[in-house]
């Protein structure tokens, strides 16, 4: 992309069309002018400048068509499937330079786009098939009379079949969120009192899944001392608070997995820059992200090297920065000098869409 302040100076086509007709009556009268110094009959005067200008004119013409059949040759191929194709010439100083640069970068962005189709279908096909084959495992056992129908076995199944119907309804979420039709319903609230049952939450729900045995996905450890920071105490803020709470029990879900043995979390609020905006802050102790994949952490199904493992699906942190997004927010991953530090910034009540 042409930065502003470097951005070059392109030549119209028809800049280039008026050059051309001012380049042939030059040439024509300069033939005429020297015949008749010269003396030279007017016929072969006028048989030399319509030959010069022809030349010019043919040699206008290729300059201004070759560019037009590559380009139509990259666009054929791109309607066709094959988005590796570029035009030539995107550095002109012209029209076509412009319009190179516009397809090549079409043609990048329909790349970019096809890869992620392709992975989405990979990562969702290999996390199906997981608790598939488990629970179809478990199944045939029963139907071969090599393991019996009992309470143990059926719960087996039962955190298989409750594995899958979170990964559907995740899915389901994100294809919501993609397609436009998950309203934000902003509003005013208080938030020591939200993140305090949020964070209430996150340990019943931890505590229930530890005692049943499963975790699908989600983490089932309670000595993780879970910690809420909120300055001042009576800070309020305007967001939809569902949403909001899609973000901080992911980013809680996501901490505490990576939390070294009795760690901490600490989840953090401050007020922002704007009337009720909000600064969210969830930090952990554990081993951290490498910041050359700080850009990869909220891309769908990522799992990174160091953080991973546990059985995850890869999709929390990418709802929570769908959920952002649609607030007109921004999150990311943030400096720490121990552990990991998301941050997550809401705009309050100028910004957010509805």
């Amino acid at each position: 992309m042409v930065r502003a302040g470097t951005r070059k100076r392109s030549i119209s086509i028809r800049t280039k069309l008026a050059t051309l007709v001012v380049v042939s009556v030059l040439t024509t009268t300069g033939l005429l002018t020297a015949a008749l110094t010269a003396k030279i009959e007017l016929r072969f005067v006028t048989i030399f400048s319509v030959i010069a200008s022809v030349l010019i004119t043919q040699f206008a013409a290729h300059a201004l068509a070759s560019p037009l059949d590559e380009m139509n040759t990259v666009a054929r191929s791109i309607s066709h499937g094959d988005y590796t194709r570029r035009v030539r010439g995107a550095d002109r100083r012209d029209a076509f330079g412009e319009l190179a640069t516009t397809i090549n970068r079409m043609a990048e962005d329909l790349e970019a786009v096809d890869r992620h189709r392709k992975e989405l279908v990979a990562n969702v096909s290999h996390e199906l098939r997981t608790p598939i084959a488990a629970l179809r495992a478990v199944l045939e056992n029963v139907v071969d009379g090599v393991s019996d129908a009992d309470p143990a076995t059926m719960r087996t199944a039962l955190k298989q079949t409750e594995r899958l119907g979170r990964l559907v309804e995740t899915l389901l979420d994100l294809s919501r969120l993609d397609n436009g039709v998950v309203p934000l319903k902003a509003h005013r609230f208080e938030v020591w009192p939200y993140l305090s049952g949020v964070l209430k939450e996150a340990n019943l729900a931890a505590a229930q899944r530890a005692s049943s045995g499963g975790s699908g996905g989600q983490h089932t450890r309670t000595d993780v001392h879970l910690h809420l920071d909120v300055s001042p105490p009576e800070l309020t803020a305007h967001a939809d608070a569902e949403r909001l709470h899609q973000v901080v029990a992911n980013l809680i879900d996501n901490a505490v997995k990576h939390s070294p043995p009795h760690g901490r979390v600490t989840v953090r609020a401050r007020r922002g820059a704007q009337p009720e905006s909000l600064t969210l802050e969830v930090m952990d102790e554990g081993p951290g992200i490498p910041e050359s994949e700080w850009h990869q952490v909220f891309e769908r199904f990522n799992r990174g090297n160091a953080r991973h493992g546990d059985g995850g699906t890869g999709l929390g942190l990418a709802i929570a920065r769908w959920a952002v997004d649609l607030h007109g927010g921004r999150i990311g991953v943030a400096e720490s000098v121990r552990g990991c530090r998301i941050q997550v910034t809401l705009p309050g009540r100028l910004a957010a869409r509805g």
